[in-house]
């Protein structure tokens, strides 16, 4: 019996099977973007760069970076221009680090979180690294605030194109080569432990993480996809940092001046357990599905009025 703390999943190859897209047109075409993301050396030594960064503060030295306070600015100008922003329960933020764990609805919700959470403790992001870093000023603005923990997984569309291909869609068998040579699947033991150290060594620094537990984007507003991944759980049971919900609403469908509203949860507080167990990140599990469910509108309803920029907010994000 290995002595190894569990390694958190947090890509599709986790307890269970993806859910795939089904094969249509905006499936194949995403998948092709992902391809051409993952052949861009200038976004893949970006994406390596901050990687190392990452792991270099984690384990105790410098970061050139703004401050909080200028990231949050900046990103705060920006979103507030283009969207109304609604902030609930704001107080229930702990002054101390903690795992922000948030549903995840459109590529603006890293962002959106960094506009209105404190600027102290300093935020780090973990997630995608192809959309974190697919347009230029995605990467101009990481690049200068830092702050990311870059996860290279193999996305949903990209799986559902290789299944296809493998069923009898012979047109689509150089795009699935494609997919398999260039794209990155991220589910190595080796890369699983690599990111468990950066999360840990950020948590001992005093700051915080942001981290979407449904592992990839959801469909619909208001519902949570699940079951969510292990990896919250895991990295902070044995961090033994607090777990702050956070429900946002509104992001999966842009448009200008839309809504959109950050809801604060109570922090979820457990005690410290340096090797987990199944039981407890289950049970660590089920009380953040919960939180977040609370947390979610019951009766969300589109809002009926022009969708001006609708098309371009969308894809600004993307």
């Amino acid at each position: 019996m290995s002595n190894s703390p569990l390694i958190p999943h947090l890509n599709s190859h986790d307890a269970q099977e993806p859910v795939l897209p089904p094969l249509t047109e905006a499936t194949i075409q995403r998948a092709k973007e992902g391809v051409a993301y993952a052949r861009d050396r200038h976004a893949n030594e970006m994406i390596r760069q901050a990687l190392l960064s990452a792991e270099a503060f984690a384990e105790g030295g410098s970061e050139h970076r703004v401050s909080g306070d200028l990231r949050r600015n900046v990103l705060r100008a920006l979103i507030h221009t283009l969207f109304q922003v609604k902030v609930e329960f704001s107080e229930r933020i702990p002054a101390q680090p903690v795992l922000i764990a948030a549903n995840h609805l459109n590529h603006i919700d890293p962002f959106l979180l960094l506009s209105e959470l404190p600027p102290c403790p300093f935020c780090h992001i973990l997630g995608d690294a192809r959309t974190l870093y697919n347009q230029w000023w995605k990467r101009q603005f990481l690049h200068f605030a830092k702050g990311v923990i870059p996860v290279e997984r193999i996305w949903k569309e990209e799986l559902a194109v290789i299944q296809a291909a493998k069923t009898g869609h012979k047109e689509l068998a150089e795009l699935a080569n494609a997919i398999e040579k260039y794209v990155p699947t991220g589910n190595s033991i080796e890369i699983m432990r690599r990111l468990d150290r950066i999360v840990q060594g950020i948590f001992a620094r005093g700051e915080s993480v942001i981290l979407f537990p449904e592992g990839r984007l959801g469909n619909t507003e208001a519902q949570l996809s699940i079951p969510l991944k292990r990896g919250v759980a895991i990295y902070a049971l044995r961090a033994g940092v607090p777990i702050l919900p956070v429900a946002l609403i509104g992001t999966q469908d842009l448009y200008l001046r839309k809504e959109l509203t950050v809801r604060f949860g109570n922090p979820i507080i457990f005690s410290q357990s340096g090797r987990p167990k199944a039981q407890q990140v289950q049970a660590l599990l089920d009380e953040l599905q919960a939180a977040l469910t609370d947390l979610l509108p019951k009766d969300y309803q589109e809002p009926k009025e022009p969708k001006l920029l609708h098309h371009f907010l969308n894809h600004m994000f993307w």
